[in-house]
């Protein structure tokens, strides 16, 4: 359909007057009339009735007129539509990441993304780094907040930038401190008490890098660590602590999940550090993505 006709249509249903639509268009009368008698033809239906003296629209033509008008204000939009997709401002974002994140990096980074970009719709779905990675190299995500792997480089189709580093802490069951079953040193758990104390951690499979790192720690403690649990989500593992079947080394950040019967306490050892960052594909040049990294490189360190 000649969107021009349309266009026509709508001229004269506005003015219902083919000399002041013509003039309205920048064009003669005689080849408006040709153009809406053409277009009945094509619709098999009258639009307008005429006489010497008016012009009205047909019941059809009535009906038919908001619909024209919708589709051609569609039409118009194209360009700027065409502009904000360029410029990242619409269309989805799917970003992943891991639980440990949405304690800390996550929220801020929602919050700042939506309030710049607000009619982008960001899809986000909680994964560990492993199924990010094998993600990111299917492009079924764009992003993923993950946890670096220690002994191995990300594959080299990722690049990747450090957002946080943090120290981890002791959440461990609030009833053990209160009865004695675990002695705080001037505030802090000490070695002794960490290596004495049965572990609830992530399954290594699932979270080599968080396993390593927290299995590690006890062995330079004295350890080995005696795993009571494993568990995958981090609210699951502060629901175990908090039912005292042990205790569960955490990132500082989680002390913003709240949970009766557990406590947060510092290590009187050096604690160790857990690394997040965001990795994403060399070859992704996503203008969505793009706006994320910009806001990520406003407050994170350079990238490795």
């Amino acid at each position: 359909m000649d969107v021009r006709r349309l266009r026509h249509f709508v001229a004269v249903a506005e003015t219902l007057h083919f000399g002041r639509a013509a003039e309205r268009l920048h064009m003669t009368q005689p080849p408006l009339s040709q153009s809406i008698m053409a277009l009945e033809r094509e619709l098999s239906s009258p639009l307008f009735t005429r006489t010497k003296r008016n012009v009205a629209l047909t019941p059809f033509g009535r009906q038919w007129l908001e619909p024209v008008r919708s589709a051609l204000a569609n039409l118009d939009a194209l360009p700027e539509t065409a502009r904000r997709i360029r410029h990242g401002q619409t269309g989805r974002l799917n970003l992943a990441f891991v639980s440990t994140a949405d304690y800390s990096l996550l929220p801020r980074l929602v919050q700042r993304f939506r309030g710049r970009y607000p009619d982008v719709e960001l899809a986000l779905s909680e994964a560990t780094s492993d199924i990010q990675i094998a993600a990111l190299l299917e492009r079924e995500i764009h992003a993923g907040i993950l946890i670096p792997p220690t002994h191995a480089a990300l594959p080299g189709q990722l690049a990747y930038l450090r957002l946080l580093s943090e120290p981890l802490v002791a959440a461990v069951p609030e009833h053990w401190i209160e009865d004695g079953r675990l002695t705080l040193t001037a505030g802090r758990l000490s070695p002794a008490a960490v290596v004495g104390s049965p572990l609830i951690v992530f399954p290594r499979h699932v979270a080599p890098s968080f396993h390593d790192l927290v299995t590690n720690y006890y062995l330079d403690c004295g350890g080995p660590a005696t795993i009571a649990q494993h568990a995958i989500q981090m609210q699951t593992i502060i629901s175990l602590v908090s039912a005292g079947m042990g205790i569960a080394l955490v990132p500082e950040s989680l002390r913003h999940l709240a949970r009766t019967g557990t406590r947060y306490i510092p290590l009187e050892s050096r604690p160790p550090r857990l690394e997040t960052g965001i990795a994403w594909r060399h070859d992704d040049a996503s203008p969505l993505l793009n706006n994320l990294r910009s806001i990520l490189a406003e407050s994170a360190p350079a990238a490795k």
